[in-house]
């Protein structure tokens, strides 16, 4: 993926990007019912992607020929106008870019540091990408991807109990009467799981780290049917898959009422502390291939109702068989995960699938550094998810760039192998500046013909 992209952009044609970016948001203004707000949601978008190191409403304003500053701001953090139709519209481009069978959605969360305490949501929490506790926000993303390409189809506030508990302070920061009562993340992911499923995105599975794995999680997801993946602690209880819940004789006493089952749960760590992990290979990175080590078996969850067992107290009863996966790294970290993936699956498959939670990752650090998602200045909860919202819209268009440029050269008759970013990063230079065709150095087949 390139980390450019507003370099890439500035020094090619200057007006070529633009025009492309205003046919692109067509689908998206269709959603505005005002002439001001078709005008200001593609500057606010252009100013995201465009040059400069701060990308906070006034730079962005003054950046941009003849926009008063107040009218940008107005359309980012007070007009009233509904974000629906251009969440809808994200979520049809979404699914037209990577969207599919073979798609994953990626379920995190990332932090926005932050000063003060009047800015909505934000509070001292844990922050990902600090590595510590900071006064920060944070927003619960999903990310839909296919292969390496990501587009972000959902950034969420978390609202943490120092705010729901402050009616007060929700309501001078404008967080809608809807919003209010006390969420969990997880809470919050499904949901928004829920609407991008309303909208017709596809996708074969949901990928999240241990942050979400636990049982409401994923007795959420395969309620509605779906495939997932997530991350766990190694101390999570499990049962062999061979399992049996039977009704057991009193020695002595009244007569058991309940079923109990026939073999104890362990630790997932400890279930699989005697098996030998086998080498694999996922995918190719930039420093080479990337591998560890993996096992693999079928297990039942001990996430089932809660019943006295005996002389071990309280014990959840089996629940659904999965695949409990271990990874061992070089450096010998060891990390454990569960997933519903069907019994034929490989151990390849299985792998490739849990590890490819990583692109959500770098879709968070783009958007931060090269679309400036972290840079909003405003207090509102509506100026916060707008904002968020066009950061959105800026990187699924930047995406589209990528891939229109990358399917261009599929077409030749010796294709060469799937290009690397910066290859990718050359031809765009090369299209808009018209640059003389490029043939392959072995075949001498035109690897680039300009338009």
């Amino acid at each position: 993926m390139p980390r450019r992209w507003t370099w890439v952009i500035a020094m090619s044609d200057a007006g070529g990007w633009r025009d492309d970016l205003d046919r692109w948001l067509q689908p998206f203004l269709a959603g505005l019912s005002h002439p001001a707000r078709w005008a200001m949601c593609p500057l606010y978008v252009a100013g995201l992607i465009g040059l400069g190191d701060r990308k906070s409403v006034q730079p962005m304003a003054a950046r941009a020929d003849g926009v008063p500053y107040d009218r940008l701001h107005h359309f980012i953090a007070a007009g009233i106008w509904d974000e629906a139709p251009l969440h809808r519209a994200l979520l049809s481009e979404a699914d037209r870019l990577v969207g599919g069978a073979d798609a994953i959605l990626v379920v995190d969360d990332t932090a926005l540091p932050k000063k003060g305490n009047r800015s909505v949501g934000v509070a001292p929490q844990y922050a990902t990408t600090l590595g510590k506790t900071a006064n920060c926000q944070t927003l619960v993303s999903l990310t839909l991807a296919r292969g390496e390409v990501p587009v972000a189809v959902g950034l969420a506030l978390f609202l943490p109990e120092t705010w729901t508990s402050d009616p007060h302070r929700m309501t001078r920061a404008g967080v809608p009467e809807d919003r209010r009562d006390a969420r969990t993340k997880l809470e919050i992911a499904v949901a928004e799981i829920d609407r991008v499923r309303e909208g017709g995105m596809r996708f074969g599975c949901v990928l999240a780290d241990a942050g979400y794995g636990s049982a409401p999680f994923r007795q959420a997801l395969s309620a509605r049917g779906l495939n997932w993946a997530v991350g766990i602690s190694g101390r999570s209880k499990v049962y062999p898959a061979d399992v049996t819940v039977i009704f057991p004789v009193a020695g002595r006493g009244r007569p058991r009422k309940r079923h109990v089952p026939d073999q104890v749960s362990v630790a997932a760590e400890t279930i699989l502390a005697d098996m030998t992990g086998r080498a694999v290979t996922w995918r190719h990175g930039t420093k080479g291939r990337l591998r560890a080590r993996f096992c693999a078996l079928r297990v039942r969850i001990a996430d089932g109702p809660t019943q006295r067992i005996g002389t071990q107290g309280n014990q959840h009863l089996p629940g659904d068989e999965v695949w409990l996966v271990r990874e061992e790294r070089g450096s010998g970290e060891r990390k454990y995960y569960l997933t519903n993936l069907p019994m034929d699956a490989t151990l390849k498959h299985l792998a490739a699938t849990i590890k490819a939670r990583w692109i959500c990752e770098q879709a968070h650090q783009q958007m931060k550094e090269e679309l400036s998602l972290d840079h909003f200045e405003g207090r509102s909860w509506t100026g916060l998810h707008r904002h968020a919202l066009m950061t959105m819209m800026a990187y699924a268009f930047l995406q589209s760039r990528r891939l229109a440029a990358t399917g261009r050269k599929k077409r030749i008759a010796c294709p060469p192998p799937q290009p690397s970013m910066p290859a990718i990063r050359q031809a765009i230079l090369d299209h808009l500046s018209r640059a003389p065709p490029r043939r392959c150095p072995h075949c001498e087949t035109v690897l680039y013909q300009p338009p």
